[in-house]
């Protein structure tokens, strides 16, 4: 807790990063630019330059609230027919690669709301690229559960499988040429990226792995900027990111319960966690079959009379509602408030576990494998266009009552997102917990046939459950008809950070303890 500003990230280093900035008289922009750099090196298999990313703020001198979306568009060449004739969208590898817009993003944010310069809040991220940082236990893990990915390419197996091995533990990783274009990036600008000699050099990686993206496809990536969405909730407004974000999903699940006396149910029963997880499902419905298209009906889907037909449907046993839906496997997420309260709500991805797996020889950009989400059917609300953005589970929620920021969270965790952060937001609003209590206490997560990532969906109908919430609940969850499938404490989904502004202006950040991030104030 900090009277000034806070931090909380999913990795030490960049936390330690977006401090920094803090107290150097940095904007929440300049910290958050600052910290997605540097988590696109410390954290390589959830997020980087080979990526997208969506960045939420609030000016604490405009009230006004925006939304930076830096999202690449599917590749000129990239055609249905193409992979139709391919056999398919492959799962990684350099056909699975899609134009990266983080960047682009990212530079929008900082053009609008930061005080340093462009070149000055890089510094972290080159330090760790070119100086190393250490390999933590969840780096090793993700290293070797990726083998067959990473090791398929040179360049990244040279990096994260040394000697054909996963990284040791406390072993230090440098990025030679990812600190290179790094430093090349923070002196040229953002532009560089995509219409500049990087952007060759991106171009020219890409036709040597037999990735799509070309210097056209980089030249036409432009950041989307918007007003967030959002709802009145329970004396709260409750904000998300826009289309192409399914953030909206979030939104509908609490306008199913909002009818309902939750408190009443008391935390952690199998009657409120019934509850919550069919509000869930139901929302799920509606995600796939909308999320995806140019304009969705935002009012209808949150509507009065479509969220109470939800409420209306969820009956007093588990239902089975299977969906074609999609998700993102691995992203990261972060958050920042500044001395002067602006507040930025941030998270980004290379979609999958190190992405493609494919590491630009020349950029030392690990690519993302994003182009795996597009459907292939004809007349789908996502279907595969050349220049068209694919749709996104990422979302960055900011809650606000009285006008102001009253938390900022947000998780990575695919399909997992909006769920969690739906759990994390009851446990506060309704029942009183603290951020770090809500962060740490026992959580489910639900499954729905279809619900998998990558198209073609697979997937189960499973509840997943820790433990914590203890006997009487998972039972009372059996027998409404769940197939529960129990896991250990902190062993679920997710890896939330969060910060609540209190009444006397104290910042309070907390950090999820099932990874490796780390919360901080001043």
């Amino acid at each position: 807790m900090g009277r000034r500003g806070a931090v909380a990230t999913n990795h030490p280093v960049a936390t330690a990063a977006g401090l920094d900035i803090l107290r150097a008289g940095g904007s929440a922009a300049d910290a958050a630019v600052a910290i997605s750099l540097t988590l696109g090196v410390v954290e390589p298999h959830m997020s980087g330059l080979g990526g997208d990313g969506f960045y939420h703020h609030w000016s604490a001198k405009t009230g006004k609230a925006e939304t930076f979306a830096g999202t690449g568009q599917a590749p000129a060449a990239a055609t249905v027919a193409r992979y139709r004739a391919e056999g398919g969208i492959p799962i990684d590898g350099p056909l699975s690669v899609q134009t990266p817009g983080k960047v682009a993003g990212l530079a929008a944010l900082h053009a609008a709301h930061g005080t340093k310069a462009w070149g000055a809040v890089f510094g972290p991220a080159v330090e760790a690229a070119r100086d190393g940082f250490a390999a933590t236990h969840a780096l090793r893990h993700f290293c070797g559960e990726n083998r067959r990915r990473i090791g398929a390419d040179p360049t990244s197996a040279a990096i994260f499988l040394p000697g054909g091995a996963p990284l040791a533990v406390g072993a230090l990783v440098t990025q030679p040429a990812l600190a290179a274009t790094l430093q090349r990036l923070a002196a040229a600008g953002p532009e560089d990226f995509y219409r500049g000699a990087l952007a060759r050099d991106i171009a020219a990686d890409c036709a040597t792995m037999g990735a799509l993206p070309a210097e056209g496809d980089l030249a036409a990536v432009r950041p989307l900027l918007a007003p967030p969405i959002g709802i009145a909730w329970r004396g709260f407004e409750v904000r998300q990111t826009p289309q192409p974000s399914m953030g909206f999903a979030l939104l509908q699940m609490l306008r199913i319960v909002e009818g309902f006396d939750l408190a009443a149910m008391g935390w952690g029963s199998a009657e409120l966690l019934h509850l919550m997880i069919e509000a869930k499902k139901r929302a799920f419905l509606d995600r796939e079959a909308e999320a995806g298209r140019e304009q969705p009906d935002f009012a209808s889907l949150l509507s009065d009379a479509r969220t109470a037909a939800h409420a209306k449907a969820i009956g007093e046993r588990a239902a089975s509602l299977p969906v074609r839906a999609m998700a993102e496997a691995d992203t990261t997420y972060f958050c920042v408030v500044d001395a002067e309260g602006n507040t930025v709500s941030a998270i980004q991805s290379i979609n999958g576990a190190f992405g493609s797996g494919v590491t630009g020889a020349r950029t030392g950009i690990l690519f993302n494998n994003r182009m795996t989400y597009w459907h292939l059917d004809a007349g789908h609300a996502n279907e595969l266009a050349p220049g068209r953005r694919v749709r996104h589970t990422m979302n960055a929620p900011m809650v606000m009552k009285d006008g102001k920021p009253w938390m900022t969270f947000g998780t990575p965790g695919a399909d997992n997102q909006v769920q969690v952060n739906f759990q994390v937001l009851v446990s506060c609003a309704i029942f009183g917990f603290d951020p770090q209590q809500a962060l740490e206490a026992p959580r489910w997560t639900s499954s729905q046939p279809g619900q998998e990532s990558n198209y073609p969906h697979g997937g189960g109908d499973v509840l997943t459950i820790e433990r914590g919430f203890g006997e009487a609940a998972i039972a009372g969850l059996r027998e409404r008809g769940h197939e529960v499938k129990v896991v250990g404490d902190l062993e679920g989904a997710c890896s939330v950070e969060a910060i609540r502004v209190l009444d006397n202006g104290v910042r309070m950040a907390a950090s999820d303890p099932r990874r490796d991030g780390w919360a901080a104030a001043y």
